[in-house]
């Protein structure tokens, strides 16, 4: 089983950054698709950016790229999301989820049913 946490999440003006970081425990694999996901109120959860922790394997949701840019840090067990150029449309609930991954393909990785794993969220407002 794994466990996770996200943090980073607040409230910032269009053109401001945020960088938000996801604590996995019980982690020790590197075949795991690992990745962010976000919901607006009244919208449906779409995948943000995504990566395969085993290889140099990672996506984007074309809204966001090149604003954003996904890494792990395989010391810390963490996964991290550098949003940069913010807009009031990232506005969201954002997830950090993980899922075993035996077959890596730009398509698994923005898959939601490959997640088996979610943490609780943390929050994302950016104001005009």
């Amino acid at each position: 089983q794994v466990q996770l946490q996200e943090s980073g999440g607040g409230s910032v003006q269009a053109g401001g950054s945020l960088r938000l970081s996801c604590a996995a425990s019980g982690h020790k694999r590197s075949d795991y698709c690992m990745g962010w996901f976000r919901q607006a109120p009244g919208k449906e959860r779409e995948a943000v950016a995504s990566l395969y922790t085993g290889g140099n394997m990672i996506w984007y949701a074309d809204s966001v790229k090149p604003r954003f840019s996904i890494s792990q840090d395989n010391t810390k067990n963490t996964l991290d999301l550098q949003m940069n150029s913010l807009k009031p449309e990232d506005t969201a609930m954002y997830y950090c989820a993980a899922g075993l991954c035996p077959v890596p393909t730009l398509h698994a990785l923005r898959s939601s049913t490959v997640y088996r794993y979610w943490g609780q969220g943390t929050q994302v407002t950016v104001s005009s």
